[in-house]
């Protein structure tokens, strides 16, 4: 695959997604028409997909087309049951689909079957094979390279010094394989990598076995970062590393920024996550969504183009990733409206919190 111009000027994008309500487009229809888009989510394992992506897709889908319904499956890492979810909308009457493929090249098929049934299809996250119309994500090379800075600084590690763990995601998505790469182009000659796993559907409990296997190849105290690719996947790893009783846990990077996750960054239990920001992601995927349900074009809203295995010149937005630590958790998460002090800071993180600056 290959990506086109992936940074994105945040202030172009926020620009780019203002859709007049009431506008007309091409095809002589305005804002009042009314149709029903299709979201289908993968799993439920991060808590963004249900909390953040599929509320703030819903709310901006109306907006947009206040006579426009949202019909919602979440196919719980199940490739066969999404595949089932997307023919079932197909057959109901959608006009348009939102998907975040559990497994990029399963749902080719079906991806097939809507552009055959006149339904286009917006790739959200994860960009799956078929002819997709258009596809919303972060820059996801960007985000193995936030991830692995984020380890070298933790770590202090010179050149070709310390020991790591690659923790990986799911191999069936791509993200993980731009995830891994970006990764790799910061840590390569700067660290040795003791073990490599693939986490299978990003599961903290698969994450929490294989960094049991790595603990018991190459010592407790042998390790000196791990690599995790989200925030699931990073429970598993501190739960493992606790279970092996490390006193001084190693730093643990993240991504997806789930409140478990910050709350452990406050109390020093995990180095990083990375915040990508789920509004613009879901603002920017229900532009699209509404636009071709319209039967309008995306130049508007893309701002670049994706190629994919099986597609040519996607309409993209590539959004910019952002490394969250204590020291920048405010000026993030907070100041976007994420999270409140109240909710990070539990009466067991008082302290920590203070000491972090994360006041009222």
């Amino acid at each position: 695959m290959t990506i086109h111009a992936r940074h994105v000027v945040g202030a172009l994008v926020a620009g780019l997604l203002i859709v007049p309500s009431a506008a007309c487009t091409g095809n002589g229809k305005t804002a009042t028409d009314s149709f029903t888009v299709g979201l289908l989510l993968p799993s439920r394992v991060a808590p963004r997909w249900e909390n953040s992506d599929k509320p703030l897709i819903e709310q901006r889908v109306k907006q947009l087309c206040p006579h426009c319904n949202v019909t919602y499956a979440n196919a719980d890492n199940d490739s066969t049951a999404q595949r089932q979810q997307m023919i079932a909308m197909i057959t109901k009457g959608v006009r348009v689909l939102i998907l975040g493929a559990t497994d990029d090249r399963a749902q080719r098929s079906s991806v097939q079957e809507a552009h055959d049934a006149g339904v286009p299809v917006v790739a959200y996250d994860r960009l799956a094979d078929g002819p997709i119309s258009g596809y919303v994500s972060f820059d996801s090379v960007k985000v193995g390279a936030l991830q692995g800075q984020a380890l070298l600084t933790a770590m202090h590690a010179p050149a070709r010094d310390g020991t790591i763990v690659m923790m990986n995601g799911d191999p069936t998505s791509s993200n993980a394989m731009w995830f891994k790469t970006g990764a790799l182009s910061v840590l390569r000659g700067k660290v040795r990598i003791g073990r490599s796993y693939d986490t299978a559907g990003w599961n903290t409990n698969n994450a929490n076995a294989n960094m049991s296997a790595a603990i018991s190849a190459l010592g407790p105290r042998r390790i000196d970062g791990v690599l995790a690719a989200n925030d699931a996947i990073a429970a598993g790893v501190i739960s493992a590393l606790k279970s092996a009783r490390v006193g001084r846990l190693p730093p643990v990077t993240g991504q997806d920024a789930d409140l478990d996750a910050v709350q452990r960054i406050v109390d020093g239990e995990q180095t990083m996550t990375v915040y990508k920001s789920f509004r613009a992601e879901a603002e920017a995927a229900a532009a699209m969504a509404v636009a071709l349900g319209r039967g309008d074009k995306l130049r508007a809203i893309a701002t670049t183009t994706t190629d994919s295995p099986t597609t040519h010149d996607i309409p993209s937005v590539l959004l910019t990733p952002v490394a969250v630590t204590t020291a920048n958790i405010k000026q993030t998460l907070i100041r976007d409206g994420v999270y409140s002090i109240a909710q990070i800071c539990t009466p067991q993180l008082r302290a920590a919190c203070a000491k972090a600056g994360l006041t009222p």
